[in-house]
């Protein structure tokens, strides 16, 4: 095309929504954020929202966007969605949200009933693996729903994810990517579908087949922005809606890491270390690989649940005063906080964290708890700010080493995206404990840029994925690992952090049954 094009990408995460214009090369050129508050609880581990916000949030996101830039809205050639995983809204039959959306965050667990029946009964009885779908059933918020909210419950029509009730608010069709299918519903995670009717996820949860959207690939259209949508958000009527992925999947190749041999780090409110294959693979036995953003691949993830919220909880807790002095200079408390890690050596004089601030089904289990260690008279704030870093950079360098038994795949390279990426500090002592070089994206939006690559590759403006992606993507700065640094961590990872959730298990067993937390 003689003309620029260009491609508008949604990213509705967990603490704000943006709408990102991206060109054919993957610059950003156009950005509107809105800044969320990530839920609200009613009672004690609910994580809820109302997914009207949502919708008005997105509708500013767009207003801000083309505030900020000058460009004929006809040069905009497609939009595609991208949103935070594992958060349900149910609705009526006009796509009416019945009540709030209960969010990933969210801790409600119903009760479990009964065993699964049949054949699968026994062989997950066999194989030793019924908590597990034990687990499953309880994280389900359907079954949750219809044991607490019955008359809710009965007049659900549609069961949606964020991704799949933006969708049809923007186009009026109810239907979803399968790139954005992570949630405790009844899909196949081997075959990309929705489950076939003997399945045993059918057993595990009430879930009626028409209550589920239609799903479609990433890369392929789902439907057309309608003119109600367009008064909203000034995106114009018609535009082609792309299907793109889950905003992990599409931070992925947002990152340009999609070889199996690239592991792409997401320091984000979840911490994730991921690979990208053509074939289906269970790092965890019975822990699926999600969908990636290349239609009919897989994204082998370990997940820490609590990640870079831990960051997040510990400005709140113990950096007022950073946050007070970033807002009279003018800067990212982020900055600042930088300064905290600088002035502690690699190790943090000894103090070492486990960041399983909440509970998970293998390592950690049920049981799990966050933990800290090797606490002395010389440790300060600093300390314990650069042992969070720390704490969540071993936890996934154990990530990356279960992916490459199970694989047989050695990880040779590292991209690392997400907001804790903006820390050079994280990106340094990332690069020290895994001992491979840490590079950063190009570009900080790498979600939304994902989003854009998938719908790139949908209306042919680039003819597949590898051209989308190498042209679109590219290494920023580069981390490289220090050799002292990388000696420290390597003792400390091997001799301390891999024997601290098997000494301490017990405990948080006890813990658990005397206090009764976590449930």
């Amino acid at each position: 095309m003689s003309e620029e094009s260009y491609l508008l990408a949604i990213d509705n995460g967990t603490q704000s929504v943006r709408a990102l214009l991206f060109d054919l090369r993957g610059n950003l050129v156009g950005k509107g954020k809105v800044e969320l508050q990530p839920y609200f609880s009613t009672q004690p581990g609910w994580a809820e929202q109302d997914p009207e916000y949502y919708w008005r949030s997105l509708g500013e996101a767009c207003a801000k966007l083309w505030a900020s830039v000058d460009i004929d809205r006809r040069l905009i050639k497609g939009v595609s969605l991208t949103t935070q995983r594992g958060s349900l809204i149910t609705v009526d039959a006009q796509g009416q949200p019945l009540r709030p959306a209960i969010l990933w965050l969210d801790q409600r667990r119903a009760e479990v009933k009964g065993k699964i029946k049949g054949p699968w009964g026994w062989l997950f009885k066999l194989i030793g693996e019924e908590a597990t779908v034990d687990y499953f059933r309880a994280q389900a918020e359907v079954n949750w729903l219809a044991q607490h909210e019955p008359e809710n419950w009965a007049r659900t029509d549609k069961l949606l994810m964020l991704s799949g009730f933006l969708t049809h608010r923007l186009t009026g069709r109810f239907a979803d990517s399968v790139g954005c299918c992570v949630a405790y519903l009844p899909f196949d995670y081997k075959r990309l579908k929705w489950a076939a009717p003997s399945d045993w996820k059918w057993q595990a949860m009430p879930v009626r087949p028409e209550q589920l959207p239609e799903l479609v690939k990433p890369g392929e259209l789902v439907a057309t922005i309608t003119a109600e949508a367009s008064r909203h958000t000034g995106i114009p009527e018609g535009l082609p809606l792309i299907a793109a992925a889950s905003d992990k999947a599409c931070e992925v190749i947002g990152s340009g890491g999609v070889e199996p041999h690239t592991a792409c780090l997401s320091y984000g409110t979840t911490a994730t270390i991921n690979t990208t294959r053509r074939t289906y693979l269970e790092t965890i036995p019975l822990i699926p690989p999600y969908p990636a953003a290349i239609p009919d691949h897989y994204n082998t993830e370990v997940m820490i649940f609590r990640g870079f919220w831990m960051v997040s909880w510990f400005k709140q807790e113990f950096g007022y005063a950073e946050r007070q002095r970033a807002l009279e200079l003018g800067v990212e408390a982020e900055t600042l906080f930088d300064e905290l890690v600088s002035q502690v050596p690699a190790g943090s004089m000894g103090l070492m964290l486990q960041p399983f601030w909440s509970p998970g089904i293998r390592e950690p289990g049920l049981e799990a708890k966050g933990s800290i260690i090797g606490f002395g008279d010389v440790h300060t704030r600093a300390h314990l700010y650069r042992a969070i870093l720390e704490g969540l950079a071993y936890a996934l360098r154990q990530g990356r080493e279960r992916i490459e038994k199970r694989s047989g795949t050695p990880i040779t390279r590292l991209r690392v995206s997400g907001g804790g990426s903006q820390s050079d500090a994280a990106m340094q002592l990332t690069a020290d404990i895994f001992g491979l070089p840490a590079e950063r994206p190009h570009v900080y939006e790498a979600s939304g840029l994902g989003a854009a690559i998938d719908c790139a590759v949908g209306l042919g403006l680039h003819p597949d994925f590898p051209t989308a992606i190498a042209a679109m993507t590219r290494v920023g700065k580069v981390f490289q690992p220090d050799p002292a640094a990388q000696q420290v961590y390597d003792r400390l990872y091997r001799e301390v952090y891999l024997r601290m959730y098997k000494q301490l298990k017990p405990l948080y067993s006890s813990i658990r049954e005397i206090t009764g937390y976590p449930a």
